[in-house]
């Protein structure tokens, strides 16, 4: 793909599309202006900002945080965008916030001090399907309606409604081209422009752009050998052959053949 149909493609995007949100959300005043908006709270102060936080899991699937923050008040805030309808939204964001609680909870550490999570899901479409721009989850007693806390509180955007908050004008800019708000919304359309308008700008997102190609690329070659390491080592064939075969790395080889022998 040439430059002038990347910068093309580039003028398509916006903060709801993956690769766009990636260099917005390098700007923390960006960051806390969405959240700021959401949680309508105009005094928050976002520290820390973090896109594509990769959080490991070593017994289970690792996560990638479209964007981790911690806040003055050492609030730790997840803003994650999903464009597609695919998915177990709910449990996604369960297990999100399992991944996150566990990565930012020191070793030792008393259940009471365990650090307050916020999940903030902005989805393209309404999957609830209640007609509300902003859903907030809250932790019910059933039979006395009392609201009981536990540090984690989960807000979910529906980017596609229209009721004229400001939350859904902020929506507007997320999924709009030529939306922007510099008065509302001065870090978020100062952003937004910089990458659909300046030279510059628009420069930095196709080298992202092809960046993020060139690691998809990477990844399905992986993906396609880890396949053909699994295949062998079921047929019996030794850890040795199937590194020669793969070029993989020894050790990734015995782990698999390790774990396949644990499971069997």
């Amino acid at each position: 793909m040439n430059s002038q149909t990347y910068a093309e493609k580039t003028r398509l995007l916006n903060p709801i599309d993956d690769d766009f949100l990636k260099k917005m959300a390098e700007d923390s005043l960006f960051c806390q202006e969405v959240i700021r908006t959401i949680l309508e709270d105009d005094s928050l102060i976002v520290l820390e900002s973090h896109p594509q936080h990769t959080i490991k899991n070593l017994q289970g699937r690792s996560v990638i945080l479209d964007i981790l923050c911690k806040s003055r008040t050492d609030k730790v805030i997840n803003v994650e965008i999903q464009k597609e309808d695919n998915t177990d939204h709910q449990k996604r964001v369960r297990y999100h916030a399992s991944c996150i609680t566990a990565n930012i909870t020191d070793t030792g550490s008393q259940f009471r001090d365990i650090p307050d999570l916020c999940i903030i899901y902005i989805s393209k479409s309404d999957i609830f399907r209640e007609a509300k721009t902003v859903y907030h989850i809250d932790r019910i007693i059933r039979e006395t309606g009392t609201i009981v806390e536990n540090g984690l509180q989960e807000i979910y955007v529906n980017a596609s409604n229209k009721d004229g908050s400001n939350i859904s004008k902020l929506m507007t800019i997320f999924t709009e081209s030529n939306a922007y708000d510099d008065v509302l919304f001065p870090a978020t359309s100062r952003r937004k422009r910089y990458f659909k308008e300046d030279k510059k700008g628009v420069e930095e997102m196709c080298a992202i752009m092809d960046e993020i190609r060139e690691e998809g690329r990477l990844e399905g070659i992986l993906e396609n050998k880890l396949e053909i390491a699994e295949k062998l080592l079921e047929m019996g064939i030794s850890v040795i052959k199937v590194v020669q075969a793969t070029r993989l790395p020894a050790e990734t080889v015995q782990a698999m053949a390790d774990e396949a022998a644990i499971y069997k």
